[in-house]
């Protein structure tokens, strides 16, 4: 692997960077304080759910604007809410990655809690039963492997599947909404963690990729799509120019930071015998192994000469490697950072992350980054530099096809 490229055209790379009706959105009022969608509902009396038998895909992330969860606030509004339906990690956000939940009882409102990331992550005719209407409202992270719009996407189905109506009440995308990063998926390898053909950087609000969904027909079955914007947010925001608090969106996203460091070592992660920190006061903020020289990996990492990105050697129980520091607002290219360090730490570990993946684990790689090519290509001594430069006619073509459903200046 050749990682010598000076360090200028390295910058230059890093920088590159239904028969249903159609959508409803419900507008908002021009500048103004910071609201989410769902204080702009709750403004209109929830004039979208009177009448109806209510639905909702919720977490401990689904908070108004001053913190009361959005269950207990829509109940206390007289909203006709009939049952709760909870994303991976569960309605309180504590079940681990990747494990299964089952139907529980909702201890702050006595609902019943429905089970998407278990026998079924797709709601059942059998589940939307109670409800006229399903209301969306997950703060999401702005990458695509995380399962919180394959959740909307799937659930997006079923209910244009079984005549029922679908809402989405916005959140902001905490990366904002102009960072567009990443490869395309293969069709083969769509999966829950890659379940639509966007940018592994997306910038894109859960409503815009809604439209998006109906708009592209990434769905078999469209339903009756009602989208409630915010108020005042814009595409160069990200969630530290909110205002808003941040909840953790799962175990491992525990601050406001987190999913810019998600971005970085996500991918990175899930080759075999790497350390991106799960366990440590900074989930996803590292990238080493064991055996690794953290002098040596940081003199590398600072020798690309990326801005509003540093790093500093670390070691921890038997993984060491760098510690990752990066300014949201930076115009490196982030998801390029998972292929740069994956290349140099499977040099320093003599091939070992990548020539050990197998089975499942290899096939989940496969599954985050779209394709089997990643792997292949770098063990083949394909330059870093060369997948990254490769991603670009996918982020622009991305760019022009999401134009017509951006919601947001």
């Amino acid at each position: 692997m050749h990682l010598r490229t000076p360090c200028l055209a390295l910058l230059a790379l890093f920088l590159a960077s239904c028969a249903a009706p159609p959508p409803q959105v419900t507008p908002t009022a021009v500048g103004g304080p910071f609201r989410l969608g769902e204080d702009i509902l709750a403004q209109n009396d929830y004039d979208l759910l009177r009448g109806k038998r209510v639905g909702l895909i919720t977490n401990q992330t689904s908070v108004n604007g001053s913190g009361t969860p959005t269950r207990v606030a829509m109940m206390r509004a007289g909203v006709h809410l009939t049952a709760l339906y909870a994303p991976e990690h569960g309605i309180d956000g504590t079940v681990g990655a990747g494990r299964h939940f089952g139907n529980v009882r909702d201890r702050l409102t006595g609902l019943p809690v429905y089970s998407l990331y278990g026998n079924t992550r797709k709601p059942t005719p059998q589940m939307l039963a109670p409800i006229d209407v399903m209301v969306f409202d997950l703060q999401d992270i702005g990458v695509r492997s995380y399962t919180y719009i394959s959740t909307m996407v799937v659930s997006m189905e079923a209910c244009g599947e079984n005549g029922k109506e679908f809402v989405v009440l916005d959140r902001p995308n905490p990366l904002g909404g102009w960072r567009v990063e990443g490869p395309p998926v293969s069709p083969q390898w769509k999966s829950f963690v890659s379940q639509i053909n966007v940018a592994y950087a997306h910038g894109m609000t859960a409503g815009e990729l809604a439209m998006m969904t109906c708009g592209e027909h990434w769905i078999s079955s469209r339903p009756r799509l009602n989208v409630v914007k915010m108020q005042s947010w814009n595409r160069g925001m990200v969630w530290q120019n909110t205002g808003l608090r941040w909840y953790r969106t799962s175990p491992n996203i525990p601050y406001a930071s987190s999913p810019t460091y998600y971005l970085a070592t996500g991918i990175f992660g899930g080759a075999a015998g790497v350390d991106i920190g799960i366990g440590t006061d900074n989930p996803f903020g590292y990238a080493g192994g064991n055996g690794v020289n953290p002098e040596v990996l940081a003199q590398r990492c600072r020798s690309w000469g990326l801005p509003g990105v540093s790093f500093s050697p670390y070691v921890h129980a038997r993984e060491s490697g760098v510690k990752i520091s990066i300014d949201p607002h930076t115009p490196t290219n982030i998801t390029a950072l998972n292929v740069f360090l994956l290349a140099e730490v499977n040099r320093m570990k003599g091939g070992a992350p990548l020539g050990r993946m197998h089975g499942d684990e290899l096939s989940l790689f496969n599954k985050v980054y779209g394709s089997e090519s990643l792997r292949r290509e770098l063990m083949r001594g394909r330059s870093p530099q060369q997948i990254a430069a490769s991603w670009r006619g996918f982020e622009e073509s991305f760019k022009a096809r999401r134009q017509p459903y951006l919601l947001y200046p």
